[in-house]
């Protein structure tokens, strides 16, 4: 009996819980599909009221880089309207005009005309005799151009140019390109004195600084040039270069007659420009070289430059050859316009006009660059000499004062 009213107080206890578990249990499951059906409610909502996105974002990456193709390229800007002269833009480089007919062959009536043809062609081809040169300043653009590393022009002059002469005026100083016979206008820069800041670098990376001198006066029929660079020592300096030059002005420009040349270690060497005779010699060397228009020497070729943008800028709109006697040979630099460059110097930032000249396989391996100036007279603001063997020297205009002399 004790047994039965046990179990039956577990029971009665037991039941009212039970009944309140069940209600718990049911309302929440009620609670979680009512949740449940609102969340899938809503998502079909908004998923027929959000539109498809493939299509705008294949048509937004279609369209960039049509904006891209269609951007027009930029010019280059005018120089600086701070020059005495305004200065114009940098020219094209048209295709080189094709070489100047013979007048000579088509006058004479010679009655055979593959001998008088073969005449002509020599004469833009062969140097002039060494023994017979032709004298005077007009007879210069009849001599040939060099032959690089032979010690002496070819001998032999050609008869039928020379009888053809007699009947027919001579022919115009102008000549076929890269022969170095181009005649260009030219306006020399007035006298100045030029202080640079020299910087070098050797092959093995040891930097020098230093200075650089340049005096160029002029009175307009005749000029002298000097150039002095060396480098600061602790309590001295050291000059490495001292060029000088000296001559007169004539129709093509600055027209050397001596230049000397003196390294350091090394004795002074000179290079002659003997125009009544029309050659080039050498106080170092035996040899001799047709003298040709517009020839320079090392110290003048950058104002020789300087003179021809000068005159017409649109000149360097094709390659610039321009015979060089050095100091045991001479050579033709031909020099190609790079582009318009802003260079920091001592006068402040200076839009220049950038030369360079390329290394020559079997003629000479050096580069060598000039930066000109067209707001400063078209003087050589930089020159940068780049070695073979890595080595690098570069001239930066800091100062320039003009002299009385001259025009």
């Amino acid at each position: 009996m004790t047994r039965y009213t046990s179990a039956m107080t577990i029971a009665t206890f037991l039941r009212p819980r039970r009944r309140w578990l069940l209600l718990g249990a049911a309302t929440v499951a009620l609670h979680y599909l009512t949740i449940d059906w609102v969340g899938t409610q809503l998502g079909q909502r908004a998923a027929r009221r959000r539109p498809p996105p493939s299509l705008v974002t294949a048509q937004l990456h279609l369209a960039l880089p049509q904006r891209h193709e269609a951007a027009p390229l930029p010019e280059l800007q005018p120089l600086s309207p701070s020059a005495p002269k305004p200065v114009p833009k940098l020219p094209r480089r048209p295709a080189p005009p094709p070489p100047a007919p013979e007048p000579a062959a088509e006058p004479a009536p010679a009655p055979a005309p593959p001998v008088a043809d073969s005449g002509a062609n020599d004469s833009n081809a062969l140097s002039a005799p060494a023994g017979q040169p032709q004298a005077g300043a007009d007879s210069a653009p009849t001599a040939a151009q060099p032959q690089a590393g032979a010690g002496q022009p070819t001998p032999g002059a050609a008869p039928a140019p020379t009888a053809q002469t007699s009947d027919a005026p001579p022919p115009p100083p102008v000549q076929a390109p890269g022969q170095g016979m181009r005649r260009y206008k030219v306006n020399l820069p007035p006298s100045a004195d030029l202080l640079l800041d020299v910087h070098r670098v050797d092959a093995n990376g040891t930097k020098w600084t230093g200075e650089a001198a340049m005096k160029w006066h002029t009175d307009g029929g005749s000029y002298t040039l000097s150039v002095e660079a060396g480098i600061s020592m602790l309590v001295t300096r050291l000059n490495l270069l001292v060029l000088t030059s000296a001559g007169t002005i004539d129709d093509y420009g600055i027209a050397p007659v001596t230049a000397t040349e003196k390294r350091s270690g090394r004795a002074q060497t000179a290079t002659h420009f003997n125009r009544d005779e029309g050659s080039i010699t050498f106080s170092a060397s035996e040899r001799s070289y047709p003298l040709l228009v517009g020839a320079q020497d090392k110290a003048t070729v950058p104002f020789q430059l300087g003179a021809i943008g000068r005159a017409d800028p649109n000149q360097f709109g094709t390659d610039v050859d321009i015979l060089v006697g050095e100091d045991k040979e001479a050579n033709i630099f031909r020099f190609q316009l790079v582009g318009e460059e802003e260079l920091e110097t001592g006068l402040g930032k200076l839009q220049t006009w950038h030369l360079t000249r390329p290394p020559k396989p079997g003629t000479y391996t050096s580069r060598l660059d000039v930066w000109l100036a067209p707001s400063h007279y078209w003087y050589p603001v930089q020159i940068r000499n780049t070695e073979a063997s890595g080595a690098l020297t570069t001239q930066t205009v800091a100062r320039i004062t003009m002299t009385n002399s001259g025009k």
